[in-house]
């Protein structure tokens, strides 16, 4: 049993719209997902590592491990901060508020998963991955 979730976004255009998901790695199964906004693919990322950490959290799940492919969502979660470009308009509010609510959830939960980079040249795509490269 590899007791893992992995997590992936994918953003047409950027900004454009995204969305994010989360597998699970045993059943192949999408535990959760979220979109399409308009937002960028970090944002999907960053979000998608903090929506599992919470679902976990919520659920009592522990002893399992993240896998995401995104080097920069990985570090903002370890700094509890998205470091995005994005502008502000109506368009991107929506994505900008869950930004918000996903940095001040890091910096009032101490729950933490272990967050492992997914090594895609060894072992292909992530499995949450949406195919559209």
């Amino acid at each position: 049993m590899t007791r893992a979730w992995a997590v992936d976004a994918s953003c047409l255009g950027n900004p454009g719209p995204m969305e994010y998901r989360g597998v699970d790695l045993d059943t192949g199964k999408v535990i959760f997902h979220f979109g399409p906004i308009k937002g960028t693919n970090n944002i999907g990322e960053f979000l998608a590592i903090v929506h599992a950490m919470a679902l976990m959290e919520q659920r009592g799940i522990k002893g399992y491990t993240i896998y995401s492919d995104s080097v920069n969502a990985q570090l903002w979660v370890k700094k509890q901060k998205c470091k995005t470009t994005l502008k502000p308009s109506d368009d991107t509010k929506q994505a900008l508020e869950l930004v918000a609510r996903a940095e001040k959830w890091l910096k009032t939960h101490s729950f933490r998963p272990e967050v492992l980079k997914w090594n895609t040249k060894e072992w292909g795509e992530i499995p949450a991955d949406f195919g559209r490269k």
